[in-house]
C-alpha cells in the first residue's frame, strides 16, 4: 500500500501519526519535524514502516526515528518490538551491517594545543596504520578455534588479548557482548570472511574521527561523560564487516525458502518465529556478529591509542582516552519494558537506531545512573556530531530508542554524480577540517551533502524529550575507509 504524508495525523511538533488501517496491527509513529518528514516522504519509508506494522505479535507503535530514510525491509532508522510468543524476529529488521555502530574516546587533550602539524602526523599516521576500505583486513588473521571466541566473548576478547583494559567493557552497551551467541549458526562462508577483519575499519559510512568539544548543553551530565569544551575526543563507527553481512543474506536466502516462516508482501520482511529452529539459529549467529562488532571496535580503539601515543610522544595516563560509551545500531534484543501499563519481554529491532536508557535504569555503569546514557550520534564529515542523554520518556514512548546519525538525504549514487569534479578534500580543509580517503568514491558518497543535517535530527529528540542534548563536537580529521 502506498503511504503519503497527507495519511499522517500531527500529534505535536515532532511525532506524526500513521493510523492502523488496511492490514496493519498497530500505529504507526513518525518522529521528525515539517522540514524532515517533507524529505522522509521523497523515498519508500513510510511505505516501509506500514509493512513493519504489519508484522505478526508486534507490541506497541511501529517506530520511524527523525535520521530514518528507506532500507531493506525495515527503515533505516525504524525501531519495532514484537512478542516473544506471538510475534517474529526479522533479519530485515537487523540489517546486513550486524552491529554498526559507535564508541566515543575522551581524552585529556587540549583541542586546540593539537593543530597544525601535529594533527596532521597525527591523522596521517592514523591513516596508515588503521585498517580501512572495503575488504581491508585487520592487524590479525585469525584462526577457526580464535574466531568462535570472540564471536562468544565480544570485546571481552581483545581486553584478554591486551587490546584495552576491564574498565572498556563496563562502558559498552551490554558489557560488549550480547547473550545467546551461537557461533555454529554462522555459516563457514560468514567466518571466511571475517577471520582476517578483526580490527578493522571498514568502508561506507564508517570513520575514524578526532573532534574537539565545541559547546557544552547540560554540565552536569558532561561532567558525568567526562566531556569540557576545547577537549580533543574521538569518535569511531564501525561494524561486524564481512561476516556480518554474510549472516544477514545467509539467514534471508534460508527463511526464504523456508515454508514455516513469516512471507509478508514485501519479501525484504521474511521473518520467523524466535522459537522457531531457524529462528534460534538467526538470533545466535545475530549475537555472534554483534560481539564480533564489539570487539573489533575495541581493537580499533587500542590501535588508537598507540598510535596517539607514539604520533605524540605521549604516555597512556597523559592521553587520558578512555571510553565514554559504545552503543550498538543494527541489532535484535530480547528486553523487558513497560507496555499499556504491564511489564514484559519483548524482541526490541532498532535499525540504525540506538538505545536510550533513562536515569537509574540497572544497565548503566555507576557514573551515569543520575544522569541517563549516553546516547552518540554522530553526523557528516563537515557540520557537527552529538553527545545526548536517554531520558525516562524514552523508555516509556519508544521502547529506549533514539536517531543514530544524521541519516542519508541522497543515495550513493546521487552523491557520486554531484561530487563529480569536485576536490572535496580541498573543500572540507577550507573548513579546518583534515580527511584522508582511501578511494574519492567512498568520498564523494560520504560528502556532507549527502546527510540530513545532524543538527535537525537531535533538535528533534531533544525537542521530543527522548534525549537531551549534552554536547556538541565539530570535526577536525577524519578517516574514510
Amino acid at each position: 500500500m502506498a503511504i503519503n504524508i497527507e495519511m499522517l495525523k500531527q500529534v505535536d511538533a515532532y511525532r506524526w501519526l500513521l493510523p492502523r488501517h488496511g492490514e496493519m496491527l498497530t500505529d504507526g509513529l513518525v518522529l521528525a519535524d515539517a522540514d524532515l518528514l517533507a524529505r522522509l516522504a521523497k523515498d519508500g519509508t513510510l511505505d516501509q514502516l506500514y509493512g513493519v506494522a504489519c508484522l505478526p505479535g508486534i507490541v506497541g507503535q511501529a517506530l520511524a526515528m527523525p535520521d530514518a530514510h528507506q532500507g531493506y525491509g525495515f527503515p533505516i532508522g525504524g525501531v519495532a518490538a514484537f512478542d516473544p510468543g506471538e510475534g517474529v524476529v526479522s533479519p530485515g529488521g537487523v540489517g546486513y551491517d550486524i552491529n554498526c555502530g559507535v564508541r566515543l574516546l575522551r581524552s585529556k587533550l587540549d583541542a586546540a594545543g593539537l593543530a597544525g602539524p601535529r594533527l596532521t602526523r597525527l591523522i596521517d599516521a592514523l591513516a596508515a596504520g588503521v585498517p580501512a576500505g572495503v575488504g581491508e583486513g585487520g592487524p590479525q588473521r585469525l584462526g577457526d578455534a580464535e574466531l568462535r571466541k570472540v564471536m562468544e566473548l565480544g570485546a571481552a576478547w581483545a581486553v584478554g588479548q591486551g587490546w584495552g583494559t576491564p574498565a572498556d567493557l563496563e562502558f559498552c552497551e551490554a558489557g560488549g557482548a550480547l547473550t545467546g551467541a551461537d557461533p555454529e549458526a554462522v555459516s563457514q562462508r560468514a567466518m571466511q570472511r571475517g577471520r582476517g577483519q578483526a580490527g578493522s575499519l571498514g568502508a561506507g559510512n564508517h570513520f575514524l574521527e578526532l573532534g574537539e568539544v565545541a559547546q557544552v548543553y547540560d554540565q552536569p551530565a558532561a561532567e558525568a561523560f567526562g566531556l569540557q569544551e576545547g577537549q580533543l575526543v574521538a569518535w569511531i563507527h564501525s561494524g561486524s564487516r564481512g561476516l556480518g553481512h554474510q549472516v544477514c543474506d545467509d539467514y534471508l536466502r534460508i527463511l526464504g525458502r523456508d515454508p514455516e516462516a513469516i512471507h509478508p508482501r514485501d519479501r525484504q520482511l521474511v521473518a520467523t518465529r524466535p522459537g522457531s529452529e531457524n529462528g534460534r539459529a538467526y538470533l545466535g549467529a545475530m549475537a555472534a556478529a554483534a560481539n564480533f562488532a564489539f570487539n573489533n571496535r575495541q581493537m580499533l580503539s587500542m590501535r588508537l591509542r598507540d598510535i596517539a601515543s607514539q604520533s605524540l610522544g605521549l604516555g597512556p595516563a597523559a592521553l587520558g582516552l578512555g571510553l565514554v560509551y559504545d552503543v550498538a545500531h543494527n541489532v535484535a534484543k530480547l528486553e523487558t519494558h513497560q507496555v499499556d501499563g504491564r511489564t514484559r519481554q519483548v524482541w526490541v529491532h532498532r535499525k540504525g537506531a540506538t538505545r536510550a536508557l533513562g536515569p537509574g535504569h540497572p544497565e548503566l555503569p555507576g557514573r551515569y545512573q543520575a544522569v541517563g546514557q549516553p546516547v552518540l550520534v554522530p553526523g557528516d564529515m563537515g557540520r557537527a556530531s552529538y553527545v545526548l542523554k536517554g531520558t525516562a520518556l524514552a523508555e516509556e514512548q519508544t521502547f529506549a530508542s533514539s536517531a543514530h546519525g544524521a541519516g542519508r538525504a541522497m543515495s550513493r549514487s546521487q552523491a557520486k554524480k554531484l561530487g563529480q569534479g569536485r576536490r572535496l578534500e580541498q573543500e572540507l580543509l577550507a573548513q579546518h577540517i583534515l580527511v584522508r580517503a582511501r578511494s574519492r568514491a567512498t568520498l564523494a558518497e560520504e560528502m556532507p551533502e549527502a546527510y540530513k543535517d545532524v543538527t535537525q535530527v537531535v533538535g528533534v529528540m531533544h525537542g521530543a524529550g527522548l534525549a537531551t542534548l549534552v554536547a556538541r563536537t565539530r570535526p577536525l580529521a577524519v578517516i574514510k575507509g
